[in-house]
């Protein structure tokens, strides 16, 4: 069945393209409602087309999250990814979409518009088939460029009723999927000083900004104590005038770890950091918004499966760890299987020279598809 596959994939490329084209060119900046709405109704229809059964998930003030249901049966695989970008409306005036010397260029494309058009393709393929098996749930977000804040409870829930977690998000180079991914958060230190003039009473003052200074320098340190953590001050703001001694002071830190146990230790000893300037106070606020994707065994086992369906299809496929965060380190938490980087093949995700590999999408499609199938069968349970 997987030359099958590979032999439709590769007959149907030019849709998969013109979905991609026809999606991207529908900007979607994660915060715009309106603008992610229209891509995502854009979406939608494309889903039915494919005679996918779906749900507009509403929301306030994000834009709204489709389902999409495809088949039926006990089992039940979840495709996930998203369709809002870093981009603003506008961006592709700047960087048009452009087909050339066997990539599309353009904002969204790699990250993730490439992966979504792959999915779609792939069940297209095993429904032709008539090798879909069990069922197939697709869930499109709109805000994960931004946390995933609305959207987390969706997944999480979506994740639960699953036996595989298929993630579409952009390979590594060379087409390498993820099997880690760094847990993320962020912190914000903020002291309160005591102020003062800073030549007449200096010594009457307790300055914010030293303490805070020292803290940053500080915060270095639980690098050492904690392997496989990275911590980055990424904006700080403080005092009012040159002649004041600073009254508040403010650092926001984002925080990447390894593992959960990494992100408890990290935690801790960042609620529990003590003053050095006298007469000034530390409060620490924020939290980790998403754990980390951890390389389990049932990742390992996963990856293998997807390794050898690739080797059958001519491809070499490798394995990766990244710092960023995806929707995958929220179902892999739960201890769900999850592989994720399954997407297009290109570079310059969030960069201007964003592109994709047009000749990969229809192995990256066979790929998914025989995967979506392996997994579904009993003999194949992870």
């Amino acid at each position: 069945m997987l030359n099958d596959l590979l032999r439709y994939c590769e007959a149907e490329r030019d849709w998969a393209l013109e979905t991609i084209l026809a999606l991207a060119s529908l900007e979607s900046p994660t915060g715009d409602k309106a603008a992610v709405d229209r891509c995502g109704g854009e979406l939608a229809k494309r889903l039915r087309e494919i005679g996918g059964v779906v749900n507009r998930l509403e929301q306030p003030s994000a834009g709204d999250h489709l389902r999409a249901e495809f088949g039926a049966g006990a089992g039940q695989v979840l495709l996930v990814g998203h369709f809002d970008t870093v981009w603003p409306v506008g961006q592709i005036e700047r960087m048009p979409l452009d087909l050339r010397d066997g990539c599309l260029f353009g904002p969204g494309v790699f990250d993730m518009k490439g992966g979504i058009a792959i999915g779609m393709l792939a069940v297209r393929a095993l429904k032709r088939l008539n090798a879909l098996p069990g069922r197939v749930v697709m869930l499109w977000t709109s805000d994960e460029e931004r946390g995933s804040s609305s959207s987390r409870q969706v997944i999480e829930q979506e994740a639960l009723r699953s036996h595989a977690v298929f993630v579409l998000e952009p390979s590594l180079p060379g087409g390498a999927v993820k099997t880690a991914r760094k847990g993320c958060g962020e912190f914000l230190l903020k002291v309160q000083g005591v102020a003062a003039h800073a030549g007449v009473e200096p010594d009457q003052g307790a300055s914010a900004v030293h303490e805070l200074a020292a803290q940053i320098i500080d915060l270095q340190r639980l690098r050492k104590l904690v392997q496989g953590a990275s911590l980055n001050v990424g904006v700080i703001s403080g005092g009012t005038r040159p002649n004041m001694v600073a009254e508040e002071a403010s650092a926001t830190v984002d925080v990447r770890v390894d593992t959960a146990e990494e992100a408890n230790q990290i935690e801790t000893l960042l609620r529990q950091r003590i003053v050095t300037v006298p007469g000034t106070r530390l409060e620490v606020a924020g939290a980790f918004n998403r754990p980390p994707l951890e390389r389990t065994d049932a990742v390992i086992k996963l990856y293998g499966r997807a390794r050898e369906i690739a080797f059958r299809l001519g491809h070499d496929l490798g394995e990766g760890h990244t710092g960023g965060g995806s929707d995958g380190n929220f179902t892999a938490a739960l201890g769900i299987p999850t592989l994720d980087g399954l997407g297009a093949v290109g570079a310059g995700a969030h960069a201007l020279h964003e592109h994709i590999e047009v000749a990969d999408l229809p192995w990256r499609a066979a790929l998914l598809a025989a995967l979506m199938s392996e997994t579904q069968t009993e003999d194949c349970e992870l």
